[in-house]
């Protein structure tokens, strides 16, 4: 039997675009004013040949255009793409909000949304009449909700205004009941859409660990749609991009986050930058790259493998002690590590001359765990700690695990490691009883 929850086939909704001018209020006077005109015109040009119909002001939008993919039972899939690429649209469909114009999707359990702040609730009605209706949508008897309502309550902390109508809730305490009905009741697929980004730090981690425990004890089934990177990479274990209402990319969510950064912020492997973008009157970035041992510039690496960061800039100013260094991110945005040569000259007794200048360094094999990252390039001067540039998660690049050949793996574990770092470390044993 396939473990297959959500089968998405040759999807694609299709929109009517109106261009023309939303109407105005008209008097009687108007009305009379806009026939004369409109009278006098076919009169003006009597014997036109123009053929042909006047253009409706309409054009038609595909929201979503051809999307297929399948999601597993379990499976935490983060749904990406800038805005307007179809990540809501594609939701709406999943949730039964909206029809699809082509294709076919086909959904095995119950559904739980929170798709926009309010869904589902009636805002007439008080917290506790709309934990019972929710429910009720989502198909749950009312011995099954009343289970819940006790978590769903101390989820949410909104026990002191649970008996009061919900149009006088704030949007961070209206988001903050939704997703603790949400994720409460018992439904097998969970989706999101951004509106996390209402509630306050503590609760988006409170929320985050939610849906990170009923996936992994539960088996329940997520997607995520949202802009903040860091909540994608830290949830989601593979993931989706939309583009233009089309499939851009999918797969394992790091390397996915990779590409993703990449064409948004025009990322990748190296990048030349022209005069003034990155840099002040003393110093701007020239170029910037990340290169493999045969110094050819590469996006992906074996655990094995080492990894040279290069930087190349300008200095129009003499006589200052230049720092060059590189700040190295993972995908969720925190940074691994900040390394430095400590300048040009660390002790001052050389300053800087104008001129082109280059720093690299190496970041060794068997350092960096496998996953996405991104490189910040910073120059600033020791004296005072003034920064001339920082172009941050300017390239990235993606760290591939080599089972066969590492050596920490033996070939005995085929699987994730956690951390960031997965170093290779000198080891002794031995029998000492």
């Amino acid at each position: 039997m396939s473990d297959t929850v959500i089968k998405i086939e040759n999807l694609g909704k299709k929109y009517r675009l109106s261009h023309k001018q939303p109407q105005k209020y008209l008097a009687l006077r108007d009305i009379l004013v806009d026939r004369a005109k409109l009278f006098a015109k076919r009169m003006a040009r009597p014997f036109s040949t123009a053929s042909g119909t006047p253009s409706s002001g309409a054009e038609d939008f595909w929201a979503l255009k051809d999307v297929s993919f399948e999601v597993k039972q379990g499976e935490r899939v983060g749904i990406i793409g800038r805005n307007g690429a179809g990540k809501s649209t594609l939701l709406k469909i999943l949730s039964r909000i909206t029809e699809p114009t082509t294709g076919r999707v086909s959904i095995k359990g119950r559904v739980a949304s929170l798709l926009e702040i309010g869904t589902g609730f009636h805002p007439e009605l008080t917290g506790r009449e709309n934990i019972f209706l929710n429910g009720a949508i989502l198909g749950m008897s009312k011995t099954e909700i009343k289970k819940n309502f006790d978590a769903i309550v101390d989820f949410a902390g909104v026990e002191q205004f649970l008996d009061t109508s919900v149009k006088h809730y704030s949007s961070g305490m209206y988001v903050r009941l939704a997703f603790a009905v949400a994720a409460h009741l018992d439904t097998e697929i969970l989706l999101v859409d951004e509106v996390l980004a209402v509630g306050d730090a503590e609760f988006q981690k409170k929320c985050m660990g939610k849906m990170d425990e009923v996936s992994h004890k539960e088996g329940r089934t997520i997607l995520f749609v949202s802009h903040n990177m860091p909540m994608v990479a830290s949830l989601c274990e593979s993931g989706v991009w939309l583009d233009k209402g089309e499939i851009a990319g999918q797969g394992m969510i790091s390397p996915l986050l990779v590409q993703y950064s990449s064409s948004k912020q025009g990322g990748g492997c190296f990048a030349e930058f022209p005069p003034g973008q990155h840099g002040d009157d003393v110093a701007e970035l020239v170029s910037a790259s990340i290169e493999n041992e045969a110094s050819q510039v590469s996006g992906e690496y074996r655990i094995t493998e080492p990894i040279c960061l290069t930087m190349k800039y300008r200095v129009m100013k003499k006589n200052i002690s230049l720092n060059p260094n590189f700040h190295v991110y993972d995908a969720a945005g925190q940074c691994v590590f900040v390394v430095s040569d400590g300048g040009i000259d660390f002790m001052g007794t050389q300053k800087s001359e104008p001129g082109i200048y280059m720093a690299s360094c190496v970041i060794p094999g068997n350092l960096l765990n496998d996953g996405a990252y991104s490189v910040g390039f910073v120059l600033n001067t020791l004296s005072n700690v003034t920064v001339h540039f920082y172009a941050q998660n300017e390239l990235n690049f993606v760290v591939l695990d080599d089972m066969e050949n590492t050596p920490t793996r033996g070939g005995l574990y085929r699987g994730p490691v956690g951390g960031v770092i997965r170093p290779l470390l000198q080891w002794s044993g031995q029998k000492i009883f």
